[in-house]
């Protein structure tokens, strides 16, 4: 009953009562393995593409890597100026995205979390309006491979500190975290090896610095952070917001100041902003509120 069902439940048997062939797992129709794939995270299903050919196979479809993207993958390769991105499998096209991509003249990278597809933005020090940038007595622009955009902007010493930054974008729908990527003291390399000057790092301690990031919609948000943790990068927190409209742009502005000028501060790198989803802002080393 039910022998005809399914080639792979038919087995040979021979004189002795036991199957002379056993079902095996390339006997699974590639068909039915990309219906279990596509229930499974990618980084799972891109180990079960190593099991055989008809795995491999299977976890090429591009219904399955269709629901990992996120729904506005469209946007994203549009906002990346190439069109050979476009053309791509959905595999070819999910793995492209996981990468970092540079846009908007180099000052910014979007890419998706491996495991989730979750959207992540970066904003470099140079998309930033950044006070007294222009005056080498303030601000410098160093080199560094600590940065993703291989340059930050280090601060020698001001009185008034103040960096502002604004970015329009359509983020799928969720709960997002901003972050600003800061460090006290300059890193270097000295033979092969990271050092870090911490001589001129002052003022920090005095009064905390003001987060503020506000949206489009009317979203708003204030931390007020002592920056410490001299020699390591840390992510501050400054705020979140809610995404309710998967497909219209969200108009974000964040910045950080300490506008007390009874001293000066000073000894800082500023990095860069990142924007990512809160569940995966908890993976970070950061401090918060």
């Amino acid at each position: 009953m039910g022998g005809g069902s399914s080639a792979f439940a038919i087995a040979e048997w021979d004189g002795s009562g036991y199957p002379a062939t056993k079902p095996r797992l390339e006997d699974i129709p590639e068909n039915c393995i990309a219906l279990v794939l596509a229930r499974l995270d990618p980084t799972e299903i891109c180990k079960l593409a190593g099991l055989n050919q008809a795995f491999r196979g299977a976890s090429s479809a591009d219904f399955i890597w269709e629901v990992k993207l996120p729904l506005n993958y469209g946007y994203i390769v549009d906002q990346l100026g190439d069109e050979k991105v476009g053309c791509l499998g959905k595999k070819d096209l999910y793995a492209r995205l996981c990468r970092p991509n540079p846009f908007d003249c180099g000052t910014k990278e979007i890419w998706l979390d491996k495991s989730t597809g979750g959207v992540c933005v970066s904003i470099a020090s140079k998309a930033l309006r950044i006070t007294g940038i222009d005056d080498r007595r303030y601000w410098n622009r160093i080199p560094t491979e600590e940065s993703r955009f291989k340059n930050v902007a280090y601060l020698h010493q001001i009185w008034w500190f103040e960096v502002v930054g604004e970015m329009e974008f359509q983020f799928p729908v969720g709960t997002y975290s901003a972050f600003f990527r800061l460090h006290l003291g300059r890193p270097n390399k000295r033979l092969g090896r990271r050092v870090c000057n911490l001589d001129h790092i002052h003022g920090w301690n005095v009064k905390p610095v003001q987060f503020q990031l506000t949206t489009s919609d009317g979203q708003h948000a204030v931390s007020r952070l002592f920056l410490d943790n001299p020699g390591q990068w840390v992510h501050y927190h400054a705020g979140d917001f809610v995404v309710e409209q998967p497909n219209e742009p969200t108009k974000i502005k964040f910045s950080l100041s300490q506008i007390d000028c009874t001293h000066t501060k000073g000894g800082l790198c500023l990095d860069s902003v990142l924007i990512c989803p809160s569940f995966l802002g908890k993976g970070l080393d950061y401090i918060h509120r």
